[in-house]
Formats: structure tokens, sequence, C-alpha cells
């Protein structure tokens, strides 16, 4: 069986921070159903206070990773991986939901690790707002969703061979889903006429809330989801068996988390 190598240690602190950082991410998108109505003042306020908020803590994750073990080695495979991401997603552009950013991600979250993968999901999305014009309030949820869908493929249990590309094929296609899942609440409230049947209604019990957004979401992005968890799927199927043995073997080249020893210098036989 073919070990891992953890490109990126996490410490206890990081650990904390990314927990930590998980939660406000649940609360951020899940926020219609968790905050009461007229807090803020305006459905408008909550998704740019979190997205602020989304911002800054993606920042001291990223931090705390870093200060608790990513080596230069690490860094540069970060720094390819991110910029290949960023190229090959203007492919896809969204059309009929073909992504093609996520089996990257998925893939590399597997070889080097789940604090590679939720770093790979941050720096991807961001590189590829700023190639594609595409800053905007929505930028924070989309890092996010992508840095979870990385470090999520890096739980996923040992396997090997065609069980581990099926496993990571179905993962794939799952996060498809999920991902449109979280970024439809982002925008949900406030996208269509308040008279609609599945818009956003303040005040409603959580059952009746949750029911609407069903609705919406089957209605207006079904059809897209599909078309990324089918992306994901084929991609990985067709390409993950040669990029998870390009990965590994760069891995075992780099040896990201050898040991450093220091020997001292001989002293010559006249001194």
């Amino acid at each position: 069986m073919t070990a891992r190598a953890a490109a990126i240690r996490i410490n206890a602190r990081a650990g904390t921070v990314i927990a930590m950082a998980a939660f406000l991410g649940i609360v951020a998108f899940f926020w219609p159903f968790l905050v009461a109505p007229g807090k803020f003042g305006s459905n408008y306020a909550p998704p740019l206070i979190f997205g602020v908020l989304l911002v800054i803590v993606l920042c001291v994750v990223i931090s705390e990773i870093a200060e608790g073990g990513i080596n230069s080695k690490a860094l540069a495979m970060l720094g390819v991986l991110s910029a290949v991401n960023a190229a090959i997603r203007p492919l896809g552009a969204g059309t009929a939901g073909i992504e093609t950013v996520f089996f990257i991600l998925v893939l590399a979250g597997r070889v080097y690790g789940p604090g590679f993968g939720f770093t790979l999901g941050c720096t991807s999305l961001f590189a590829s707002a700023l190639i594609t014009g595409g800053v905007g309030p929505w930028m924070p949820y989309q890092m996010f969703g992508c840095a979870f869908v990385g470090m999520l493929a890096g739980f996923l249990p040992k396997a090997t061979g065609r069980k581990e590309v099926a496993m990571l094929a179905v993962y794939g296609s799952v996060s498809g889903y999920l991902f449109g899942f979280l970024l439809n609440l982002s925008f949900w409230p406030f996208s269509l006429d308040p008279n609609s049947s599945i818009a956003y209604l303040p005040g409603l019990p959580f059952t009746e809330q949750f029911h609407r957004y069903l609705a919406f979401d089957l209605a207006t992005s079904l059809g897209w989801d599909t078309g990324r968890a089918v992306t994901n799927f084929v991609c990985i199927c067709l390409a993950g068996p040669a990029v998870l043995t390009v990965f590994r073997r760069a891995a075992r080249k780099a040896r990201f988390q050898a040991p450093i020893r220091f020997k001292p210098s001989a002293v010559p036989a006249d001194q």
C-alpha cells in the first residue's frame, strides 16, 4: 500500500484554527436558517459581513498552516498546482456546470494530505479569480468551498488501484453536488422575488424554509451541479491513475517531511 506524503503538517494550534474556521464557514453558508430576521437591517448585510470574515479567517488559517510546517518544496508544489488550476479553470468556464478545477483538488488532497488540499483550494480559486476577473463577494465562499473539497479528500480511507480511483471519482461527484448546494445558500435570500414559492422568506420555521431552499436548488441548480459532478467523475476516472502516479513520484523525490540533520564538520588531523 502506498503511504501518503503529507506535504504540510497540521499542528494542534492550526487544527484548532481550522475547526473554528469550519464552524464559521457553516454559519456563513447557513445564515438564512440561523440569523434572526431583521438582525442586520437587510438581507444583503449577512453575506457581505460573513464574506469579509471568511477572508480574514482564511488568511489566519493559511498563516497557521504555514507556521505549522510548510517548507520550500511544499510551497513550490503549491504554487505550481495553483497556477495549473487557475489556468485550466477557464477551459470549462462553468458552461453547463462543467468545472475543470475540482479533480486536481481531489487528487492533490488525496496524495499530499488535508492541509495541502485546504490551502490549494484557497490559493487556486484566488489565483483564478484574479486571472478571470471573478473577484467579488462570492469569492470567499468559493474559496472556502474548494478548500474543504481538497481537505476532505485527504481524510478519505486508504485504498489502492482501481478501488482508490473509483472512491475518488465518487467523492468528486458528491463534492460537485455539495459545492453547488452550499454556494447557492450565499445568494438565495436575495436572488428571487419574495412572492415566489421558492424564495427566502424571513421568519418561517426551519423545516418550511429548508423545503423552500431544496425546491430552489432543484429548480435552478441541479443541472449545473450535475454537469460539475459528471466532469469530476470523468476527469478522475480518465486522468486519475496517471496524475496520482505523478504526484506520488514527486512526493517521493521531494521528501517533504524528511528530517533535517546537521553533522559536525570534519576537523583536519593537523588541528
